[in-house]
């Protein structure tokens, strides 16, 4: 079914109340963190998210809780390279995903960030991943990009692909 004009504007519109409310929501709590591009909102929201999108990936021992923060700094540091009016857009979608009621439709989680469960946050990213709207399929790759970006960033992800490091110029 292809969408209509009407269906286009009203989704598109709706988007961007959403994200409208989300970063008032932003502002009035105090999302912003000093030194921080994500904010304390952006943080929890990524900190949870981190583990489903790299389900396998990260570490089961000890160091995991390590490169789950080290992969929220990672993100934090490319957030802070983007463009203002994108950084302005995702501090909307965090302070939105923060609101409870918004967390509820969008995503489904009857729990606040930190204490859903990996495997209610994958279902969340996959719904999103798999949406007919383009507003949540959008936000589902641009959150997986940064964060496995961040991740693959990483030295202590290089192990496990292989990757023996850059070369040495020497």
């Amino acid at each position: 079914m292809n969408p209509s004009r009407r269906t286009f504007l009203v989704t598109g519109a709706l988007g961007v109340a959403a994200l409208a409310a989300g970063g008032w929501l932003h502002t009035r709590r105090g999302g912003a963190r000093a030194g921080s591009a994500l904010g304390n909102q952006g943080r929890t929201v990524i900190a949870a998210m981190a583990p489903a999108l790299l389900a396998g990936a990260l570490p089961d021992d000890a160091t995991r809780a390590v490169a789950i923060a080290e992969t929220v700094d990672a993100v934090d540091g490319a957030v802070a390279g983007l463009p203002p009016a994108t950084q302005a857009e995702l501090a909307q979608l965090f302070g939105l995903l923060s609101f409870a009621p918004a967390r509820l439709a969008l995503a489904g989680l009857v729990a606040d960030w930190p204490d859903a469960s990996t495997d209610a946050v994958a279902a969340a990213l996959g719904r999103w991943q798999h949406s007919r709207l383009a507003l949540l399929r959008s936000a589902y790759d641009g959150l997986h990009q940064l964060v496995l970006a961040a991740w693959y960033g990483n030295p202590r992800a290089w192990p496990a692909i292989g990757y023996p490091g850059p070369p040495s110029l020497r």
